[in-house]
């Protein structure tokens, strides 16, 4: 079985974009732990623990789990060409 690598990488790239930006209103808001947002600030160039940090994080997020993704995918497939 293929992998749909563009249906792959755009369902990667809106779930870790969606989990940064609730990872950041978390931090905003106080709850959860500011461990996580530290971590994600050494990755992402412009990103913090603020409302603009959160469309920041969600953008970088999609681009970098989409692209990982359909990486992931295109290796996936042609790893299992029969």
């Amino acid at each position: 079985m293929k992998l749909n690598v563009k249906a792959f990488g755009l369902a990667g790239g809106i779930l870790w974009s969606a989990s940064l930006f609730v990872l950041t209103w978390l931090g905003v808001l106080g709850y959860g732990s500011q461990n996580a947002a530290e971590i994600a600030k050494s990755y992402y160039i412009g990103y913090s623990v603020s409302p603009i940090g959160s469309v920041i994080g969600a953008v970088y997020g999609f681009f970098d789990a989409g692209i990982g993704c359909v990486l992931f995918a295109l290796l996936y497939n042609k790893l299992t060409k029969k």
